[in-house]
């Protein structure tokens, strides 16, 4: 029989965003998936987005409920994710293996970890649910690949030392989990903080990002694939850097 060899990188063929209030944006916004989606629609390779949710959050409502993106030409079946306002590892870890299943993930763009310390779990706690979160994610995909990016920084962390440290050890702790838990069939990737990330420059409220915001996470995520497994190109789509206090826009 001839001899079975392992892919060098993951297909990346269906892709779901996972995330917390950063990923899936509020009314009005465009979101840093809508920037990804132009980075892949440019490779001029096959793809797709997927995920059981495609609203914005909606802040009269309390939840999301909207679809006033910012752009309303960006199409329905790209505006797919699997991210909520105020949910993290905590709420994503029960959700993840029926999302993956039934959507026929390839690949996992997570920006999770913020809110659980923020509201929820300790560092550690919240290293078990990521690990939780990878294990039934495989359940459902043993060659699920999974992008991660640390948690950020937010105006909570310059005022509160504390919470700066909790954010610190538990991105050290990603980085564990990554390198324990990756294997080659069903590879995970820890994604660099965005690079010059200024909460004045690319946040709108010292934790969501602007459009420049939007621009940077998005080269975040490309940028790793690109260089860890030769994925698409680098990002191209970053825009000059805006004046402190800038919010969004185009």
């Amino acid at each position: 029989m001839p001899r079975m060899t392992r892919p060098s990188r993951p297909p990346l063929t269906s892709w779901m965003f996972v995330g917390d209030s950063m990923t899936i944006g509020s009314a009005g916004d465009l979101t840093w998936r809508y920037r990804m989606w132009r980075h892949l629609s440019s490779l001029g390779e096959p793809f797709a987005i997927v995920g059981p949710r495609t609203a914005l959050y909606d802040a009269a409502a309390d939840a999301a409920v909207s679809h006033a993106y910012g752009d309303p030409a960006f199409p329905q079946e790209a505006r797919r994710h699997l991210a909520g306002w105020g949910e993290g590892w905590l709420h994503m870890a029960p959700l993840i293996e029926d999302a993956v299943r039934e959507h026929r993930a390839d690949v996992l763009l997570v920006s999770l970890g913020l809110i659980d310390l923020g509201f929820y779990t300790d560092p550690a706690q919240t290293e078990d649910n990521l690990r939780l979160f990878v294990e039934r994610a495989r359940a459902a995909n043993p060659l699920v690949a999974a992008v991660l990016l640390p948690v950020i920084p937010n105006t909570r962390c310059v005022e509160d030392p504390g919470f700066a440290a909790q954010c610190e050890e538990f991105n050290t702790r990603t980085a564990k989990a990554v390198a324990d838990l990756g294997t080659p069939v069903s590879p995970l990737l820890l994604a660099s903080r965005p690079a010059g990330w200024d909460l004045a420059r690319h946040t709108y409220d010292g934790t969501h990002p602007n459009a420049a915001g939007e621009h940077l996470l998005a080269a975040a995520f490309a940028d790793a694939m690109h260089q860890a497994w030769g994925t698409g190109a680098p990002y191209r789509g970053v825009l000059p850097e805006p004046a402190a206090g800038t919010v969004r826009g185009a």
